[in-house]
């Protein structure tokens, strides 16, 4: 006989305790319900009224019940045990919410299981914290398949974390992954930082997509790139993509020459971090855009910003949508956690004498830089050097000395090197060709020989290879 069920038929429904006189069609549906809520117990056997009918306990009867259960989607493990002639269906709180039935999504509300859209029952579970996309656990992605050790050290490196812990407790540490029958798998957000990509379908709302446009529409696309590896990489090489497209003016300080990119590099950075952080990652449906056009730059992320925020507080309070994600670029310093991400675009774009960046809310967030078609271009970064050279051909003569003395010897290159490193945490081949006017091919080669020598290493392939100090 069941434990206390004189108590449990007394207490009737609850938001825990659901009666039915026979598995029916809605069986589904309730245990949807109670997933998607914090699990319960459903007596099948027992009417409305709290009375005991019995139920078909048989073999035939239980593997009919297993295949209507099996409706619910993404899979869920419930025990079923038969006392007497009753039989309990166990359904635990689902670690992968939410959860479907053919008749739609439901959730348990007191003593009743309610249908809710898809859209309805996300913003629930987001706005109550009960659900974060970056949280969820994939048991079916366990860290031993296609581990990013290479994204992973350069991450612990960024960090400034002491690596005295083995991997898998660092990961699990780090929110990004959890044991599950014994076996360490993803989160979501080890997904985004640290699973090698595979090409899977599924992630692939996790990309960002870059376009170059000709005109002031997507009409004819010039040049495009899916990124698609771990998170970091992604918002670097997002960075890349724009700092080739756009135009670049060269302006001579003293006896240094400087690089200045037509809209400031901070605000854009800025900008596709909070796009990739932010981003609704439960709408599978799109994926970051980073789109160049004649007039403007638009950086555009899916889902509004978060609920709390409104016109009035915008820029001024920081809400997570993605607290693990923020979390981990809070770390290596990508992200600030304060809320003071709009006012330093709005901040780096007056500094700079360009217009401040327009900012839309609606199912997607949008950045938009405007840019001077009206200003001259002097070039891109692939395409204008070879002008430059002849444009501040006045002032070769006050800059030449300075050229020599670096030339005169590789040691103080390195030097250089060192201390741009030290300064900038990171840099190109190209940052390098610039800043010392010698050609790629004598960079490479002095690079080359400082990582045999273990001074620095190389991190990334072909054009988006940045060199870091090594420790």
């Amino acid at each position: 006989m069941i434990k206390d069920l004189d108590i449990i038929l007394s207490g009737g429904e609850s938001y825990k305790v659901e009666f039915k006189e026979s598995a029916d069609k809605s069986l589904p549906c309730e245990v949807c319900a109670f997933a998607n809520a914090s699990g319960g117990k459903i007596y099948i056997g027992i009417n409305d009224n709290g009375r005991i009918v019995g139920a078909d306990t048989s073999s035939a009867a239980r593997s009919r019940l297993q295949d209507t259960l099996s409706q619910v989607e993404p899979p869920l493990k419930v025990d079923i045990d038969v006392e007497d002639n009753i039989v309990i269906v166990t359904v635990p709180e689902g670690s992968r919410k939410p959860y479907s039935c053919p008749k739609g999504f439901y959730l348990r509300s007191g003593p009743n299981s309610q249908k809710l859209k898809r859209d309805s029952i996300m913003e629930f579970f987001q706005n109550e914290g009960r659900i974060h996309y970056d949280e969820i656990v994939h048991d079916d992605l366990p860290i031993s398949e296609r581990f990013n050790e290479t994204a992973y050290r350069r991450y612990i490196k960024l960090a400034r974390i002491s690596d005295v812990l083995d991997t898998g407790a660092m990961l699990v540490n780090l929110n990004c992954a959890v044991f599950v029958n014994s076996r360490l798998c993803f989160t979501n957000a080890g997904i985004l930082f640290f699973r090698a990509n595979d090409e899977d379908m599924k992630f692939r709302h996790m990309q960002i997509v870059c376009a170059l446009y000709k005109g002031v529409d997507k009409a004819y696309i010039l040049d495009s790139k899916e990124l698609n590896s771990d998170i970091v990489s992604n918002i670097d090489d997002a960075m890349v993509f724009l700092k080739n497209h756009l135009r670049i003016e060269y302006k001579i300080e003293g006896l240094q020459r400087k690089n200045v990119l037509e809209l400031p590099e901070n605000a854009l950075r800025e900008a596709v971090v909070n796009a990739v952080c932010h981003r609704d990652y439960f709408e599978k449906g799109a994926r970051v855009m980073v789109e160049i056009y004649d007039d403007r730059v638009d950086i555009v992320s899916p889902g509004n910003v978060c609920k709390g925020i409104t016109g009035e507080n915008f820029g001024t309070v920081s809400i997570a949508r993605n607290s693990v994600i923020a979390g981990l670029l809070y770390r290596i310093g990508y992200i600030e956690q304060m809320g003071t991400g709009i006012a330093r675009m709005k901040n780096a774009a007056k500094d700079a004498s360009v217009a401040e960046p327009i900012f839309e809310m609606s199912d997607f967030f949008k950045v938009s830089f405007k840019r001077n078609p009206s200003k001259q271009a002097i070039g891109t970064k692939k395409q204008a050097i070879e002008p430059q050279k002849q444009a501040i051909e006045p002032q070769k003569q006050a800059i030449e000395p300075q050229k020599q003395a670096i030339k005169r010897k590789k040691t103080d290159i390195k030097r250089e090197i060192i201390i741009r490193l030290e300064q900038n945490a990171r840099a190109t081949v190209l940052e390098f060709t610039d800043m010392f006017s010698i050609s790629k091919s004598r960079v490479r080669a002095i690079l080359q020989e400082m990582i045999s020598e273990g001074t620095i290493e190389k991190v990334g392939k072909n054009r988006y290879a940045f060199y870091m100090l090594k420790e």
